[in-house]
């Protein structure tokens, strides 16, 4: 007997599944969202199992194994419709397409060996911006110092400098050519990740999700008082933040006590949200 190929049986399988008219995905959607029907949550999930195939197969040249990422997509997927709200008037592929791609990209900082560098926040916005952020420095004919770049994407010149120690070790080379291929024109497994080159669906999903950003926000706002929401409202989401220190001396306390109660909020904020959204909302403490 021949092996087939496993990717191959995959799509067979998914090809079994027919696509949904936008107006058969609503009646699902709300069978799932107003009556828990499960069978209507089954059929949302296996509808749009192509569209796993697309996001995933946007980063199998910088992680071989497709059917990995196929699958880490598909639970972001299944996570996806459980949260949607078809009341919303969003397509379930726009919302699901920010889950799909965060449990992917999470997959491949868990998985690939040279890409074990990503454990915090900082680490994460570093691996995925630190060249994008030097290349721009050079454009602006900005000197792409550690310090500099540091600045840019609000973390420190230690973590910049660590991480670039680990991005230029021999088995973290993220700027080695993908292969020899006619198609790969030099690209590297760097680009695989950073690819911005979104079409129109891509800007409307983020504009969208920004929109369910800002509902997520405000609702979790109305849950704080005292301190908490003056952190909340004065800093986080002010356009002129204040400091720790002028919150310290409204409040009567030290600088050190206002981070504290700062860090307890934005780790509740942070749960909160990625639980609602998903791993592809990344919040930092604020600094000074």
């Amino acid at each position: 007997l021949a092996l087939r190929d496993p990717m191959a049986a995959y799509m067979a399988e998914v090809r079994r599944h027919p696509l949904l008219t936008r107006e058969e995905e609503l009646e699902l959607a709300l069978r799932w969202f107003e009556d828990d029907d499960q069978a209507a949550a089954r059929k949302l999930v296996t509808s749009n199992l192509r569209l796993v195939v697309k996001i995933a197969n946007e980063y199998r040249r910088g992680y071989q194994n497709l059917l990995d990422l196929v699958q880490e997509g598909n639970v972001g997927l299944i996570k996806a419709v459980q949260k949607f709200d078809p009341h919303r008037g969003v397509k379930l592929s726009t919302y699901a397409g920010w889950w799909i791609r965060a449990y992917v990209l999470k997959h491949i900082l868990n998985n690939w060996r040279m890409v074990k560098i990503g454990t915090t926040q900082n680490q994460r916005k570093l691996f995925f911006n630190l060249r994008k952020q030097r290349e721009a420095l050079i454009k602006a004919g900005i000197d792409p110092t550690a310090e500099n770049i540091a600045k840019e994407l609000d973390v420190s010149t230690e973590e910049v400098v660590e991480m670039q120690k680990r991005m230029a070790a021999p088995d973290a080379s993220l700027d080695a050519p993908l292969g020899s291929d006619d198609d790969d024109s030099g690209r590297t497994r760097m680009d695989m990740l950073e690819d911005d080159a979104g079409g129109p669906e891509d800007e409307i999903s983020s504009r969208e999700f920004k929109r369910l950003l800002h509902d997520k926000l405000r609702t979790f706002g109305a849950t704080l008082e005292g301190r908490e929401l003056e952190i909340f409202s004065d800093r986080l989401m002010s356009d002129d933040p204040v400091t720790l220190q002028d919150l310290g001396d409204r409040w009567g306390v030290s600088r050190e006590r206002a981070r504290q109660i700062e860090k307890r909020m934005v780790l509740r904020l942070r749960a909160y949200l990625q639980d609602e959204l998903g791993d592809a909302v990344q919040i930092a403490l604020g600094q000074d």
